[in-house]
């Protein structure tokens, strides 16, 4: 970073920086425009920081990020205890509460298997999934991947190794098509593929 600029300015530029989808210029305006922001706002943003670096853990049984381990969902008499659905991040359980429809556990993996990242199974909480499955009643292990390469390979490497196990549970996957307000012609094969097979009776 240039010389002209103070010393804690062309830090927070680089760890803006380290961000995902933040490139250089994008950091710079965003250092530049909290320098503009009032003391008040710049304080609170700072205190949230902080509190997210010291308030947040994962939770002990589904790995996903809490205030305190067991997390909220885990800690719910009412969820169905039978049913451990594997997503691979904590956005995709935000996601899928929001749809309301699922209301069993969940299990985190944090990624997915990914040789060019250099991402392997033990890098991820598939272990601990399997550990899981030796101790609580589940019925039905809903592998919830990203529909890609990744995600296929990491839910059939989780297939594999539950397979290999006492573990009696169902295994199912997510279903798959064609999205909601999506136009025919502009879905790829894949999907359409999907599609077709997943179609279901009328009627």
């Amino acid at each position: 970073m240039s010389a002209a600029l103070p010393r804690p300015v062309s830090r927070l530029i680089d760890e803006f920086g380290r961000l995902p989808g933040i490139g250089p210029k994008t950091a710079s305006r965003l250092v530049f425009h909290l320098l503009r922001m009032p003391d008040s706002q710049a304080r609170a943003l700072s205190d949230a920081l902080r509190e997210l670096a010291e308030g947040i853990v994962y939770c002990q049984r589904c790995f996903n990020i809490a205030e305190a381990s067991p997390c909220a969902i885990c800690a719910d008499p009412g969820r169905e205890q039978a049913s451990i659905c594997v997503v691979e991040e904590p956005l995709d359980v935000v996601a899928l509460e929001r749809s309301r429809e699922y209301r069993g556990l969940y299990h985190v993996l944090h990624g997915a298997i990914s040789p060019v990242e250099g991402i392997g199974p033990a890098d991820l909480r598939i272990d601990e999934l399997v550990a899981r499955l030796q101790t609580e009643p589940c019925e039905e292990v809903i592998l919830a991947t990203n529909p890609s390469l990744e995600g296929d390979a990491t839910a059939m490497y989780i297939e594999r190794a539950i397979r290999a196990t006492p573990a009696r549970a169902r295994l199912t996957r997510l279903a798959r098509g064609l999205p909601v307000g999506g136009d025919i012609e502009y879905a790829d094969e894949m999907t359409l593929a999907r599609a077709v097979k997943g179609r279901s009776e009328r009627g």
